[in-house]
């Protein structure tokens, strides 16, 4: 006769609003998208942090060796986290790994940021406002007699 085996717990995969909702209740977020998605925009949470599953390289996306180990310098086998990523997918396998590894309580953010995108939640946006601090004024904001005397 056949047993029937389980493979250890399996992730829960929430929606956004819930995400949110655990979010802003003192869970931890965990953002898995590669340091570029990263930058373009993420939920606006008082602690997310970003830790890439995967790597883009020219040949393709690469898994990061280091995720486990960086994720265990982040973050203790009680805390509650939300993994999330682009649309869901990722964060999902990368829950399933932090179960392996003995975390307790993962949930997997259903749609990722698209979602929450979709759903108007705020999004911060680390690459712009660091442009705004480096950036001069606008073009359009330059008096003509600025231009002449860069020019001149």
């Amino acid at each position: 006769m056949a047993s029937l085996e389980s493979s250890g717990p399996e992730v829960v995969t929430i929606d956004v609003l819930a995400a949110r909702d655990l979010v802003s209740s003192g869970h931890r977020l965990l953002d898995v998208r590669t340091e570029e998605e990263f930058k373009e925009g993420h939920p606006k949470a008082e602690d997310v942090l970003n830790i890439p599953y995967l790597f883009a390289t020219p040949e393709g996306r690469v898994s990061n060796p280091r995720f486990m180990e960086q994720v265990s310098s982040a973050y203790g086998l009680e805390d509650r986290i939300v993994v999330g990523c682009r649309s869901g997918a990722r964060s999902l396998s990368a829950g399933a790994d932090m179960l392996k590894a003995g975390y307790k309580h993962v949930w997997n953010m259903g749609g990722g940021h698209l979602a929450w995108v979709d759903k108007g939640l705020p999004v911060k946006k680390p690459l712009e406002e660091e442009m705004k601090l480096h950036r001069g004024p606008k073009a359009e904001e330059v008096t003509k007699e600025e231009k002449l005397e860069v020019v001149n």
